[in-house]
């Protein structure tokens, strides 16, 4: 019989188990023999060390629960799902036909255990000179009778399943496919929107760079880093100098960022709000290339004096 997942396969199902919900071993073992209406279930010695290497790459975690590991999903994990979700719709699918294999698999069985009774049968009657019993004879066609219902029930499940997998997995393409064009579409009109922003309104992104160099609300065209021009007024320790006349930037700026008692990491987060700030700025304001221009001196003026006041004092 071929195996029932395809080589990978069954990571990735695990990983669609515990994305539906926080799930303990034996149940994964329990649900995966439910998809399968009984016919297949996995060990424990085949679920639970890929569980263990899953967790080891990072895609799952557990916590312990009234004394059994509880698995759940990492962001990871969820990542990896989204990146396959075609590769999940055709697994959904092979599954429904392993099913149905596994169905086929059974009947030719009952059939073959049939043929083999009938003819145990009619060798013992053969042999011996006294017919066998009435009672014997109805029996074992109720058993006959039993076991064709049985697989027949099963053959029919498993047909529906198989239908019903492949109708899901094509509605799951075309949705993808529509989803993919509306996304391309949006993409464009918002391209379409900056362009014509790009054509209205140039400098914002430099003017919110001055500003967050120490001198106030610049004025599209002027420049108040160093490296972009001559500043007037005087500079203070570690090249940190303000324009004479320009106002101080404002103090309260990222005030909402409290302090974590780690400095780089507090750094990190206030150039985080940075970036954030100037983007909405070129979002919402739009910029042209000599805003650009402008923007790239007063960001090169910002790095020189950051890393002039994060040098260590010799």
């Amino acid at each position: 019989m071929p195996p029932v997942f395809a080589h990978g396969r069954l990571r990735l199902y695990l990983l669609k188990l515990l994305d539906e919900a926080p799930r303990h071993g034996y149940e994964v073992i329990r649900l995966l023999e439910e998809r399968f209406q009984g016919l297949y279930a996995p060990s424990a010695g085949t679920v639970y060390p890929r569980l263990a290497k899953l967790e080891a790459e990072g895609l799952v975690t557990h916590a312990t629960e009234g004394g059994r590991k509880v698995y759940s999903i990492t962001e990871a994990g969820r990542a990896e799902l989204a990146d396959r979700g075609g590769e999940l719709a055709d697994l959904e699918l092979e599954i429904r036909d392993s099913v149905s294999e596994l169905a086929a698999e059974i009947r030719d069985d009952v059939r073959g255990a049939a043929g083999a009774l009938r003819r145990e049968m009619r060798a013992a009657a053969s042999a011996t000179a006294t017919p066998v019993e009435d009672a014997s004879w109805a029996a074992a066609k109720e058993e006959l009778r039993k076991a064709k219902q049985e697989w027949k029930e099963q053959a029919r499940r498993a047909k529906d399943e198989s239908r019903r997998a492949r109708e899901e997995a094509q509605q799951a393409r075309r949705q993808a496919k529509e989803a993919q064009e509306r996304a391309r579409e949006e993409v464009m009109r918002i391209a379409s929107q900056l362009q014509e922003q790009f054509a209205k309104s140039g400098g914002m992104l430099g003017s919110l760079a001055g500003s967050w160099l120490g001198g106030g609300t610049a004025t599209p065209g002027t420049s108040t880093g160093s490296s972009t021009g001559t500043s007037t007024g005087t500079g203070g320790g570690n090249g940190t100098g303000t324009a004479a006349g320009a106002p101080v930037a404002d103090s309260r700026w990222a005030e909402d960022l409290a302090p974590t008692g780690d400095p780089a990491r507090d750094l990190d987060r206030l150039l985080d709000r940075f970036r954030d700030d100037v983007r909405d700025a070129a979002r919402d304001h739009g910029i042209t290339p000599a805003g650009l221009a402008e923007a790239r001196a007063h960001l090169a003026a910002a790095a020189d004096r950051l890393a002039e006041t994060l040098r260590p004092s010799r």
